[in-house]
């Protein structure tokens, strides 16, 4: 499997196209055996969060200590997040990558080798909780901008939601697997299938064309950097609004492992092969939305708040469902909605990014998201053990409906515009006009310059700022023909 004589010196493809298939991404050779590697790891990956999560609430009997799990292996995103995405742009990402594959894989089997011994206990699951977010520091924000290297500007959306669509589609796999190995067997084997199946994404990188990537200025070593990271977002509106509203669902929307452990035990009495059916119904909308994300054109702002909206409206529609079969099928619609919120801020961001920004961008992205968890688990996971899970997840829904809301709200006010309800005009009843409009004004004009015009659900085309910050990106004048917008997931995520 050589690259093949002549392929050091070869130039780099150019791949812009003019119009984006489902599958146009697959087309570009690195890209596709990255995917292919990602597909068996992904795997691995559902096996072992599955196995992780009922494995500590066999130990411990409680639904705080999964979220204490989760919250050590997010808690460096958070601490640290930041300075991951500082040596993404400053190192080549593909070496960094050998690097946290490799450390990842090696934890996957130090778990395996605790659990078939049968010396393992809570305490060691903590302890490489947190080693394995420590490499996730490093490995999210470099796997996330390579994909840029590898498709560029033009295929960076379809790519994103292909990554997505590969990782749902273990998703749906890996729980069920690691169900029934669970219950056969015990957790210990899908540990040991975990750490092994690392070696498909470095054979990737390592067979890969580096001659092909595309070419990216990087950060030169110098002091303030994780400073300017901060300024520059702080500076744009189209980065800032996005990551605030990432925050608050990542916080209290994605606590999925704590909920569905306790609907499973506690509400339906059920056993590991029902948690893992629960999961894979989540990943079968979650794949759904990828690929709707991957044939979806650009995006903008409002489009971003709505789902955030409706995502939450989900989560407290389903701490009402009041039969198995309603909740169950509840998680094909809350997969799909969610992992269409993921891919439209991630990909939004990357695109609005300068390239030397890419990577400090997105690992607050990821820090905000992801490092978010230390924050939510421990809490929705104590509310759910106080008041039950029910409570649990209509809590988190709250929230998340609320923030959308206000969010909403605040980026109409900077727009300079205000809601007017007119039950007349029928499904139009709600509508963010100019605050001076005359009460007979049928429509909103557009919002002032340097404001994004996401602020007003009934607006057309995309943000000035927006619009800027996406041919930084691309090289295209604002207004272009360039690609637009877009979780594991925690990783891989949600959380991705």
């Amino acid at each position: 499997m050589s690259p093949g004589p002549g392929a050091a010196s070869a130039p780099a493809p150019d791949h812009r196209a003019t119009s984006t298939s489902l599958f146009s991404s697959l087309k570009v050779r690195n890209y596709r055996i990255f995917f292919l590697g990602g597909t068996v790891s992904n795997t691995g990956t559902w096996m072992q969060r599955i196995a992780q999560d009922w494995l500590i609430h066999t130990l411990t009997g409680s639904a705080a200590a999964v979220g204490i799990t989760m919250a050590l292996q997010f808690l460096p995103m958070l601490l640290f997040g930041l300075y991951g995405g500082v040596l993404a742009d400053r190192l080549d990402k593909r070496k960094l990558l050998l690097c946290t594959q490799s450390a990842m894989g090696l934890t996957g089997l130090a778990l395996a080798a605790l659990t078939l011994s049968g010396q393992v206990n809570e305490y060691h699951v903590y302890a490489l909780a947190f080693v394995l977010g420590l490499v996730t520091v490093v490995d999210n924000p470099a796997r996330q901008t390579f994909v840029h290297d590898m498709v560029g500007p033009h295929l960076l959306r379809n790519a994103i939601s292909l990554n997505s669509a590969n990782f749902q589609s273990a998703r749906i796999v890996g729980p069920a697997v690691a169900g029934v190995m669970i219950s056969a067997v015990g957790s210990g084997w899908a540990f040991l299938f975990n750490g092994l199946s690392f070696l498909a994404p470095i054979t990737a990188l390592l067979l890969m064309r580096t001659a092909e990537l595309n070419s990216v200025e990087r950060a030169p070593r110098g002091k303030g950097q994780l400073r300017a990271g901060l300024r520059y977002v702080g500076s744009r509106p189209e980065l800032f609004w996005p990551i605030v509203l990432v925050t608050f669902v990542g916080t209290f929307g994605f606590n999925f492992p704590i909920w569905l452990v306790a609907f499973t035990d506690q509400i339906f009495q059920a056993d590991a092969g029902t948690y893992g059916l629960l999961n894979t119904l989540m990943a079968i909308g979650s794949l759904a939305g990828a690929l709707l994300a991957a044939k979806r054109g650009s995006s903008r702002m409002r489009f971003t708040v709505l789902v955030a909206g409706l995502f939450g409206v989900l989560l407290m529609t389903a701490a009402a469902a009041p039969f198995f079969l309603v909740f169950a099928a509840l998680m094909v619609p809350i997969g799909l909605v969610g992992m269409t919120f993921i891919i439209t801020a991630n990909t939004s961001l990357q695109l609005a990014s300068s390239p030397e920004m890419r990577g400090r961008v997105i690992s607050l992205f990821m820090m905000v998201f992801v490092g978010s968890t230390p924050i939510g688990g421990p809490l929705l996971g104590w509310v759910t053990d106080a008041f039950g899970a029910r409570v649990g997840l209509l809590t988190g829904g709250l929230f998340c409906a609320a923030s959308a809301l206000t969010v909403a709200l605040i980026l109409a006010r900077l727009g300079g515009l205000r809601v007017r309800i007119d039950p007349r005009r029928g499904r139009h009843a709600v509508r963010f006009v100019p605050r001076d409009a005359d009460a007979g004004t049928p429509d909103a004009a557009p919002p002032g310059p340097g404001v994004p015009q996401a602020a007003g659900p009934t607006a057309e085309g995309a943000a000035p700022a927006e619009e800027a910050g996406k041919a930084e990106s691309t090289g295209e004048p604002a207004g272009g023909t360039g690609a637009g917008r877009a979780p594991h997931s925690r990783s891989t995520t949600p959380r991705e």
